[in-house]
């Protein structure tokens, strides 16, 4: 009965181990995009007042933490730069 028991354990960890690499490789991925995505729109956002002024209007949020990350990173000013030159397109 041990004998099958033995050959029943090593069929399933041998279908379950490839099935685990998988899932463990497919959240890597994700993981890595995340952060290479992350990286593109801080980049996006860091480039272009136009763009955060886009996000200012869609994603609020999103566009408090770049100024929070640059303000935390010793940079400071920006909020304010882009605060004047929206007031001032609106004029």
């Amino acid at each position: 009965m041990q004998g099958n028991d033995f050959c029943l354990n090593l069929t399933v960890s041998s279908i379950m181990e490839p099935t685990a690499k998988k899932i463990f490789k497919g959240i890597v991925f994700l993981e890595v995009a995340g952060v290479f995505g992350a990286y593109a729109l801080f980049h996006k956002m860091n480039v272009s007042q136009d763009f955060r002024h886009t996000m200012n209007r869609r994603f609020p949020s999103v566009l408090e933490v770049y100024y929070k990350s640059n303000e935390w990173a010793g940079i400071y000013g920006i909020r304010e730069n882009d605060a004047e030159a929206w007031t001032t397109k609106k004029d």
